[in-house]
C-alpha cells in the first residue's frame, strides 16, 4: 500500500492519528465494495476539488458494510477485503481513509446529525462528494439531495456524482457480482476497471495435481464472493513481501466432480486450485493474489484420469492464449 495514505480507524481518532486535523478535506462518501469505475469517479472529483484547494482527498468508508450489520442474512458477498479495499482507494488516490465502525448508535444517528456532527464536524468537510443514489442515516432518511440543501446552509459544498455507464451498462457492485456469478469475468473487469481478484494463502491439498503430474496451488480464498465453477485463465502475483513475480495460471474453481465419489456422499467442497505455468517451486504459506483475464470452460465430470488431464493440457494451451 503506498505510505503516503493514511488509514484513521474512526472519526473521533483523526488528530491523534495525524498530530492535525484534516486539511481543507473533500470528502468521497460509501462503501466502496470493488472500488469499481463509479467509485473511481467519486475519487477522481474529490482529489481534484481539494487539491485545488490545497487540501486532501478524503474516503469516509465503513466497517461492517452497514447490509452486513442491519440484515446480515440478507447482505450481498463482498467482492474485496476490507485490507484489499484501503489498497484500491489509495491507488484511486486517496490521501486519506477514515474507516468508521457501523454500530448501533452510528445506526441511529439521524441524517441531520450526520451531515452535521460527522461531516461538517468530525471531518471538517470543505466538500463532499456523493454517488447519484446515495443514502445516509437512520432508516436511510438521507439521500444526495438533503445533502445538497443542508451542504449550501452549513457552507460545505456538496458534488453528486452521475451514474457511470461502461458499454451501456450501469457501473454497480450489484452488478459486478452478478457477472462473477455467472464467471462472466470479463464482464466484471470491464465495469471494475481492475481484473476480478481472489487472494489467500496457499495451503495442503490432497496432492491430486502433483500425482497426475499437473501441480496445483490450492488457495485458501479471503473474499466472500467466488465466480461460477469452471476453468479460468489468470494471473498470479505474490502478495506477501516475496519478489512479485507475476506468472500465469490455469485456474480450476468447483468440486473436482471426476474424483467427486471419493467423498464418500459428502458434499464436495469448492476449490480453488491454480497450475502457475512454467513454474516449479514451494507455495506452501505463500500468499496468492489470482486476477481472472477469461473464463475457459464449464466444470464437468471426465470417466477417466487421463481423459482428465488431457483435458487440463488443454486449459494449458488456451491460457496461454488467453494471456499472450
Amino acid at each position: 500500500m503506498p505510505e503516503r495514505m493514511h488509514i484513521i480507524r474512526g472519526r473521533q481518532r483523526i488528530t491523534s492519528k495525524l498530530g492535525r486535523p484534516l486539511r481543507a478535506p473533500a470528502v468521497a462518501l460509501g462503501n466502496f465494495d470493488g472500488v469499481h469505475r463509479g467509485h473511481q469517479a467519486l475519487l477522481a472529483t474529490a482529489s481534484r476539488l481539494a487539491h485545488a484547494a490545497g487540501g486532501e482527498a478524503v474516503v469516509l468508508t465503513f466497517d461492517p458494510h452497514p447490509a452486513r450489520f442491519l440484515a446480515p442474512a440478507l447482505a450481498p458477498p463482498m467482492l474485496v477485503t476490507l485490507e484489499r479495499r484501503l489498497e484500491l482507494l489509495a491507488e484511486a488516490g486517496a490521501d486519506a481513509v477514515v474507516v468508521e465502525p457501523f454500530t448501533t448508535e452510528f445506526a441511529a444517528l439521524p441524517a441531520d446529525r450526520f451531515i452535521a456532527e460527522v461531516l461538517r464536524g468530525d471531518l471538517d468537510a470543505r466538500h463532499v462528494v456523493v454517488g447519484w443514489d446515495f443514502t445516509f442515516g437512520a432508516g436511510r432518511q438521507g439521500n444526495a439531495t438533503m445533502l445538497a440543501s443542508e451542504g449550501a446552509r452549513l457552507s460545505m459544498g456538496v458534488s453528486i456524482v452521475p451514474p457511470v455507464m461502461v458499454a451501456g451498462l450501469l457501473c454497480s457492485s450489484t452488478k459486478i457480482r452478478e457477472f462473477v456469478l455467472e464467471g462472466r469475468v470479463e464482464g466484471a473487469a470491464m465495469l471494475l476497471g481492475h481484473p476480478f481478484e481472489l487472494a489467500g494463502r496457499v495451503v495442503p491439498g490432497v496432492q491430486r495435481g502433483r500425482t497426475l503430474g499437473i501441480p496445483t496451488a490450492n488457495l485458501d480464498a479471503e473474499a466472500d464472493l467466488l465466480p461460477k465453477p469452471g476453468v479460468y485463465a489468470a494471473w498470479a502475483c505474490r502478495v506477501d513481501g516475496a519478489p512479485p513475480q507475476r506468472l500465469r495460471a490455469a485456474v480450476s474453481v468447483g468440486s473436482n466432480p471426476t474424483f467427486a465419489a471419493e467423498g464418500r456422499g459428502a458434499v464436495p467442497a469448492v476449490t480453488i486450485e491454480a497450475h502457475l505455468l512454467d513454474f516449479d517451486g514451494d507455495l506452501y504459506g505463500a500468499r496468492l493474489r489470482l486476477e481472472f483475464a477469461g473464463r475457459i470452460r464449464e466444470q464437468r465430470r471426465f470417466s477417466s484420469a487421463e481423459e482428465l488431464v488431457a483435458e487440463i493440457k488443454r486449459d494449458i494451451l488456451r491460457t496461454r492464449e488467453i494471456l499472450a
